[in-house]
């Protein structure tokens, strides 16, 4: 017996002296940091996501429920209070039990602070010594943590610490995982089935098996109601409570998801910054860090709506299209041709069970490689951004139709801006001496110099003239091709790099309608420019990052941008100009169809083809830019009811605004309009957009040869532009 006694007192002093690895002291103990996920908020303070490692969000004493506490010592610990770490009955227990008739079904004998000695530093393997060291471990850093914390400290660490699967750690990070709430905000069943997840945290998990959850609950009551938490009576009406969830994985189903990608880039440089100018390093992942975004979560969720709405609707059209007639053999003839080029030709009707994304709710299923290509083929994407022109600040971002099955961005892909570009067009003629009311004909083109290539109107007119305000509301490619020859393509390229465009424009006539590609994001950028009187806007994602104690390390400063691109007189007229594009030029089913009545500005875009559609609406407070289409152009809709900017992008913004402008708050924020102009600028736009030619005209054009045009002609419009100019000084 003594010698027992004295082999199992040698093995723990040798556990002690750190014999089987290092064994935290006191002062370690006392200086316990959790990893902490970085939490994330809109801008009205509504948690929006988090970056992590590890699932975890630390919160105080005060801040756990009664009921919280209660079922955890019932079920876990029911003398937490009179012992000091261990509980010498249970350890009795084990040590017979477990350790000497290897016995693991005998249950466990850990005290709270021995489980939480083992969440902290985990658990090491020393072969057939596994257990007792471990134990010995647990059982020595239990009797320091108790000379290190008080009860209700012990409390707090163990409860932010304990793990609930899926990666989640501590109880605020599962109360806001299966409950969508915060832990102080639990009731009694929702405590008991957190609690009764400690247990086994995947068999008992309430998502995966609510049957398992429910008689673990069930348990957890009654040992409440043995150990006099709750009443005996109560015990057959909670038993009958059903199991109610809140399931909110912010990870991969949050509402801005897209956008949070850009807010952990920003905050990462935003802290080397701050680590450069202060020495202080901050860890995003497990410092804790309260972000404060520029977000506005009411306007995102009506975009969200907007695409849920929409997109399932015109989605089917487009499934429908590809179904049936030629468009079915083109649809075909497209996957083998991906299936050919990947080497999977072979396998085009080799099964396999995967999850499929629909509007109506995604699904799983079996189904061929070929039948998955078509789908993935015929799937619209569309991406939505929406800022403040002032500060730049982001309100809205939606980049994509589901982030899980789908996580490239549609907000900075790049692809063709068709007409959405000419207003970056008409705005370089205003700053190169042109005027809202200057008249441009609408004869035919054809360019020698580019393969004989000849432009159309979208509506295959031509004849009379336009002025610049009218081509531009009417979104006439004739005139708008003139206008590229009086501007001049280095007058144009140098407006598209100050507003930001990342890539270069093709020295071609045909760039003029908008053959160029950019991002949702550029555009957006572009546009902000005319809202806010011609400065750049740069945009931002961040208004504050503090430490969890409300220290703050950054605060975005609200001054606008100072570098203008743009002429006041020029954004100024491109704003009446758009306004009109609105009221009655291709944007005007805003009001007319969705009953938007808010003051915009915009402009619609149809690629070629119908291969993407774009929008945009903006106004002093507001720019809102979406595209929409397949992720290859030889995927579109057949024809412009259904796939032209109108008819398939307008809408998305359109239901967006129909929806924010009810709420009287946000009505508020996005309807500033915009400012009257001045008298000197007023005068310039009074004319009429359309000036028919007459029929003696007319008669005499059946008579002359068809007009083709060079680069000789190029260079002749911009040495009048260049005499215009020069007119204009000496008026001045």
């Amino acid at each position: 017996m003594a010698a027992g006694i004295m082999l199992i007192t040698m093995f723990c002093l040798a556990v002690n002296y750190n014999l089987f690895g290092h064994l935290p002291d006191k002062e370690e103990l006392a200086n316990i940091k959790n990893e902490t996920a970085s939490l994330v908020y809109s801008a009205e303070g509504e948690l929006i996501g988090k970056f992590f490692a590890l699932d975890r969000t630390n919160i105080a004493f005060e801040e756990f429920p009664t009921h919280l506490i209660e079922a955890l010592i019932a079920t876990e610990d029911t003398r937490y209070f009179e012992h000091q770490g261990v509980d010498s009955r249970s350890l009795m227990r084990v040590f017979f039990k477990t350790l000497l008739l290897r016995d693991r079904g005998s249950g466990g004998g850990s005290t709270i602070t021995q489980q939480l000695a083992k969440n902290i530093y985990g658990r090491d393997s020393f072969g057939m010594l596994t257990i007792p060291v471990n134990k010995t471990k647990e059982t020595l850093l239990a009797y320091r943590l108790e000379n290190t914390y008080d009860k209700e400290e012990i409390l707090t660490l163990y409860l932010n610490t304990i793990p609930f699967g899926e990666n989640v750690y501590g109880i605020e990070a599962a109360a806001r995982r299966f409950f969508n709430k915060n832990a102080s905000d639990l009731n009694l069943q929702e405590c008991a089935v957190l609690v009764g997840m400690l247990k086994a945290n995947t068999y008992y998990n309430p998502r995966l098996h609510p049957e398992n959850a429910i008689k673990r609950r069930n348990v957890v009551f009654a040992q409440m109601i043995k150990y006099g938490y709750l009443d005996l009576g109560d015990l057959d009406s909670l038993n009958q409570l059903p199991l109610t969830l809140d399931y909110a994985n912010l990870e991969a189903e949050g509402p801005a998801n897209y956008f949070l990608v850009q807010v952990k880039k920003e905050a990462q440089q935003l802290l080397k910054d701050i680590s450069e100018q202060t020495g202080e390093n901050w860890n995003l992942e497990s410092d804790g860090l309260v972000i404060r975004s520029t977000l506005n979560l009411a306007l995102q969720q009506q975009a969200l709506q907007a695409f849920q709405k929409h997109l399932g609707v015109m989605q089917n059209k487009l499934r429908k299209q590809y179904s049936q007639g030629p468009s079915k053999k083109e649809l075909e003839s497209a996957a083998m041709k991906e299936l050919t080029k990947a080497g999977l030709s072979g396998d085009a009707h080799q099964h396999s069970t995967m999850e499929i994304f629909d509007w109506a709710g995604s699904y799983t299923d079996s189904i061929s490689v070929m039948d998955s290509l078509k789908l993935s083929l015929t799937l619209l994407h569309a991406g939505l951004l929406a800022l403040d022109p002032n500060t730049g600040g982001i309100k809205v971002w939606v980049g994509g139709i589901d982030y899980r099955s789908q996580p490239y961005d549609q907000v900075t892909a790049h692809r063709q801006l068709a007409s959405t570009f000419k207003p970056v067009l008409y705005a370089a003629a205003l700053e190169n001496g042109m005027e809202p009311c200057d008249y441009i004909n609408n004869d035919p083109l054809t360019f020698s110099d580019y393969e004989d290539w000849s432009p159309e109107n979208y509506d295959h007119s031509s004849g009379g003239k336009y002025s610049l305000t009218g081509a531009l509301v009417s979104s006439m490619n004739l005139p708008t091709v003139r206008v590229f020859f009086d501007v001049g393509y280095k007058s144009l390229e140098d407006l598209w790099e100050k507003m930001g465009f990342a890539r270069r424009l093709h020295r071609s006539p045909s760039v003029a309608l908008g053959t160029a590609e950019a991002s949702v994001y550029e555009l957006a950028v572009a546009y902000g420019a005319f809202a806010n009187g011609g400065l750049k806007v740069e945009p931002t994602a961040i208004l504050s990052i503090a430490t969890q104690d409300g220290r703050v390390l950054y605060e975005q400063k609200s001054s606008p941008s100072k570098d203008r691109i743009l002429q006041t007189s020029s954004s100024a007229w491109m704003n009446v100009m758009l306004s009109k594009a609105i009221r009655s030029g291709t944007g005007a089913s805003m009001k007319r169809t969705y009953r938007v009545d808010l003051p915009l500005a915009g402009k619609t875009g149809t690629s070629q083809n119908y291969s993407d559609a774009w929008f945009v609406a903006y106004n002093p407070s507001l720019v809102m830019v979406t595209r929409v289409g397949a992720s290859s152009p030889s995927i579109h809709f057949n024809n412009g009811n259904e796939g032209s900017g109108s008819a398939l992008a307008l809408p998305l913004v359109a239901y967006t605004l129909k929806n924010a402008q009810e709420d009287v708050a946000l009505r508020k924020e996005i309807s500033v309009p915009f400012a009257p102009l001045p008298r000197d600028l007023r005068s310039a736009l009074n004319c009429e957009d359309y000036k028919e030619e007459t029929a003696l005209g007319k008669f005499f054009d059946n008579f002359r040869p068809k007009k083709t045009t060079s680069q000789k002609q190029l260079r002749k419009a911009e040495r009048k532009k260049k005499r215009r100019e020069r007119r204009k000084k000496k008026r001045s």
